[in-house]
């Protein structure tokens, strides 16, 4: 766990948000804390283990042990959208590295972080269209296109000693990242078996290790962290979400009773969630669930997502297995009609501006 340290690194949530904050107990907004209570509805049950799939047991001998392994992945796909998985490949080493990298990037005072694009990436903090308390992320992010990282883009300091093992163990690990995505997408897409010639095209033929997005996330310690999130709730608009996160938990998924299921951190594990592309692809066979973090009053919180897109001219279709749910749509289009949504409505709409009448 990373202690905490003063915050003159962190951005100014409370100079911008001060009036929302203040009013959000007259205006609707909830008062209670988000692990006993709610802040965007829902009901909040206690601490859950996701399901933990042994990834190693996709290569040991013997076919039922595979297919037993397809089959859980599967099914944590289909009924819960998230899962956890140990044997993933990732060794100790790396995962530490890639976690004094992203603690020294944010260690950085907010005018440096605001000022410039460390590496290729763009920073945002906060949530700038929140009309209310409850919509406010406390929380910043480093945005990673890919393609520049593994292009070797510097934007800041060309020299830079720190810079360039940023880059290289950023680059290491999101090799690794993307093996594990295309893995985990091929198993389950084969596990459709209703992909055939002339189908649209697989999760795993339009991504690329350069297509996809790294985001690194610090949710610093919130002193109102009754009246607000870490993020507000939300899908990914990926097809796979893969997550190394640190231990002081946080992390939380809505269920099919509407109850919010606070995410027990394990140790050896890596979080895997769908997200609205392969919802759509599937034909809602797996699902893209909507989850949030709290904010924590004690202690920040540090995770590191992975994010396995297409490039933005793909077009993603139904892989068949009954009548198409959602028309076709290319990934740049999916994107602006987000964008679109959250600019008029102050919320992501997602997959049912695409249903099929």
């Amino acid at each position: 766990m990373v202690k905490p340290r003063p915050t003159s690194d962190a951005p100014p949530f409370m100079d911008l948000y001060h009036d929302l904050i203040s009013g959000s107990c007259h205006n609707g907004g909830s008062a209670r804390t988000p692990l006993h209570g709610d802040v965007d509805g829902g009901c909040q049950r206690g601490e859950h283990k996701l399901p933990v799939i042994d990834l190693g047991d996709l290569t040991r001998a013997g076919e039922e042990t595979r297919r037993a392994c397809v089959a859980a992945i599967a099914k944590a796909s289909s009924e819960w959208g998230f899962f956890q998985v140990v044997n993933h490949g990732f060794s100790r080493e790396l995962l530490e590295e890639m976690r004094r990298v992203q603690v020294r990037l944010f260690e950085r005072t907010f005018d440096k972080k605001a000022g410039c694009g460390l590496l290729g990436s763009y920073y945002t903090w906060g949530t700038p269209t929140a009309t209310s308390a409850h919509q406010v992320s406390w929380s910043e992010r480093f945005h990673f296109p890919l393609a520049k990282i593994l292009a070797g883009d510097e934007v800041e300091d060309p020299g830079n000693e720190k810079l360039s093992y940023s880059r290289e163990v950023m680059g290491r690990f999101s090799g690794a990242v993307w093996e594990l995505a295309r893995e985990l997408v091929v198993v389950l897409t084969e596990n459709l078996q209703g992909h055939q010639a002339g189908r649209p095209s697989t999760p795993a033929e339009i991504c690329s290790g350069k297509t996809c997005f790294l985001r690194l996330n610090r949710y610093p310690r919130c002193p109102v962290s009754a009246k607000v999130m870490g993020i507000v709730s939300h899908t990914d608009s990926d097809f796979l979400t893969i997550v190394f996160q640190d231990q002081v938990g946080g992390l939380q998924l809505r269920n099919d009773d509407g109850e919010w299921v606070a995410v027990k951190p394990n140790p050896d594990a890596l979080v895997v969630n769908i997200g609205d592309l392969f919802q759509a692809w599937s034909n809602d066979v797996y699902k893209s669930v909507e989850h949030r973090v709290v904010a924590g009053g004690e202690t920040e919180r540090y995770s590191i997502a992975y994010f396995m897109c297409p490039a933005e001219d793909a077009v993603v279709g139904s892989c068949g297995g009954g009548p198409s749910t959602y028309r076709r749509f290319t990934f740049e289009e999916y994107r602006r009609q987000v964008a679109e949504d959250v600019k008029s409505n102050g919320q992501k709409v997602g997959l049912s501006n695409f249903l099929l009448p």
